[in-house]
């Protein structure tokens, strides 16, 4: 079992940044590949980023070059340092875990999943 608890979120001007931080419980974390996702109100949950139990990185096209995943396995966290943020970041984002190969950006792949954490991006 894994547990994954989100914080980092709130409310920023549009090009500012944000850091989200995962906090994971379980021994097997470091075997795990780990993501972001975000929803909007009225909207799927779409794919933000993951970051494999190697260290391979996978970015959305739309926040590639802005957000960096990274991941400390001795402290079994996940971040998401977002920069230069637009309105259209706005969302509940939540962490995922996995334990099982796939479509890194399927939602349906990732078997744990936070409570997620809101991001409010204004204009």
């Amino acid at each position: 079992q894994v547990q994954l608890v989100e914080s980092g979120g709130g409310l920023v001007q549009a090009g500012g940044s944000l850091r989200l931080s995962c906090a994971a419980s379980g021994q097997t974390f470091s075997s795990s590949d780990m993501a972001w996702f975000r929803q909007a109100p009225g909207k799927e949950r779409e794919f933000v980023a993951a970051i494999t139990w190697s260290g391979t990185t996978y970015y959305a096209e739309s926040v590639k070059g802005r957000f960096t995943i990274s991941r400390d396995n001795t402290m079994k966290m996940v971040y998401l340092q977002m920069n230069s943020l637009k309105p259209g970041d706005t969302a509940v984002y939540y962490c995922a875990a996995r334990f099982n190969a796939g479509r890194y950006y399927a939602p349906a792949t990732y078997d744990y999943w936070g409570q997620g954490t809101q991001v409010t991006v204004s204009s």
